[in-house]
């Protein structure tokens, strides 16, 4: 019996293995600092669970359509044009299980075999494994800590080919952090504008998690709507991990096929979770900015305990909950016996010595780096940046 060929040509998420050792440490009484996942430790605002509750009570229990309630795609519509400048209409929205849902179905809609997607590194971990489960390639282009691992428009530029189909990109940035400000934007924008050929699809699930620079929308710059697939979702910046809702704005005839594909493989997604993402798009948002303030205070201790490590280089992320610093100062340094001679090793180390779970940099595209999520309590924080501080002090 023989598997298909696509299951050994991906990998599992470093960040779900790193999360599977740290949950088996504490399996066995150890106190680890889980640091590996990318989720807000918040619970859901009250409100939005009251409407789920509401949905439940009123028998809102049948298969909804494919694409969503009517209701929850206006509210998704409105929501694009008030907040994000983009004229996207109900039947441009696809409601989905879930950010990775609609990006999949973007992919599966756009990308033949063959096909290019661009993809500036660091990234999420599955954009490339998603392009390459339908037999696409994914072309990095690497953006440099000095730039805030941000991408120019000449890189961008030069990463276009005869086989280029599409672009994906996040801001804020998992794993970075990352935003890019208008005036980059506008730049990449130009290079688009000459490859109208060239989809672009913006991973925008950090929206509501920034401290400095709101995000803008690439798809709100002139003559770029047309082929711009704006990805959210409820996960990050309503709590709702849980729930599996994100969404899509696309041009018409890519949120057609993507209906249709989703139709197939999943349908539609849990007519509950839509309710309460309804109600969390239409009514009070404060809990949200509150979670974002909340979030950049965590930032400033996270950054002052890493200021104390020797030989780390740190990015300044202005927004999500990441940190993604260089650590490429410790390999081949030594604990005992034991030679450090990458980043897994390292987040090996760290873990089963001083129990703080993080992730490898190699997974997003960068292998000097590791991955910190500081979406924990101000007092976790603390300890793990204690522990941190110890462990790369015993490597000599």
């Amino acid at each position: 019996m023989k598997l298909a060929d696509r299951v050994s040509q991906i990998n599992e998420p470093q960040t779900i293995a790193m999360a599977k050792k740290a949950r088996a440490l504490q399996a066995v009484g150890h106190d680890v600092i889980n640091l590996s996942l990318g989720e807000p430790d918040f619970q859901t605002p009250d409100h939005i669970k009251a409407a789920a509750k509401a949905a439940i009570d009123n028998n809102f229990t049948f298969y909804t359509p494919v694409a969503g309630i009517p209701d929850l795609k206006q509210a998704i519509s409105n929501k694009f044009k008030t907040e994000n400048e983009l004229p996207y209409a109900p039947e441009q929205i696809l409601v989905s299980t879930g950010a990775k849902h609609a990006i999949m179905n973007a992919f599966m809609a756009i990308v033949n075999p063959g096909d290019e997607v661009i993809i500036p590194t660091p990234y999420w971990v599955s954009y490339s494994e998603m392009v390459k489960l339908l037999g696409g390639v994914p072309v990095f282009v690497k953006g440099s800590i000095e730039n805030q691992f941000k991408i120019t428009a000449t890189q961008l530029e030069q990463a276009i080919t005869a086989k280029t189909k599409a672009f994906i990109f996040s801001s804020p940035c998992n794993p970075t952090g990352s935003v890019y400000h208008d005036n980059e934007l506008e730049e990449l924008a130009q290079v688009f504008l000459n490859h109208p050929e060239v989809f672009i699809i913006s991973d925008e699930i950090y929206e509501y998690i920034y401290f400095e620079h709101k995000p803008k929308s690439i798809g709100s710059i002139a003559n770029l709507i047309e082929r711009t697939i704006t990805i959210n979702g409820m996960s990050k910046g309503f709590a709702m991990t849980g729930w599996r809702i994100g969404y899509m704005g696309a041009p018409i005839d890519v949120a057609i096929a993507c209906e249709k594909i989703q139709s197939q493989y999943t349908s539609a997604t849990s007519g509950i979770s839509q309710k309460a993402a309804l109600a969390a798009l239409t009514q009070d948002k404060a809990p949200s900015f509150e979670m974002a303030t909340a979030f950049k205070n965590r930032r400033r201790i996270m950054q002052s305990g890493l200021e104390k490590i020797p030989g780390i280089v740190c990015n300044n992320p202005e927004g999500a909950f990441y940190f993604f610093p260089d650590i490429s100062a410790y390999f081949g340094k030594k604990h005992g016996d034991q030679t450090i001679q990458n980043a897994t090793e390292l987040c090996n180390y760290l873990l089963e010595q001083y129990h703080v779970s993080l992730v490898p940099g190699d997974s997003f595209g960068d292998e000097n780096c590791i991955r910190i999520s500081y979406a924990s309590s101000d007092e976790k924080l603390k300890l793990a940046c204690e522990r941190l501080q110890l462990a790369f002090s015993q490597l000599k």
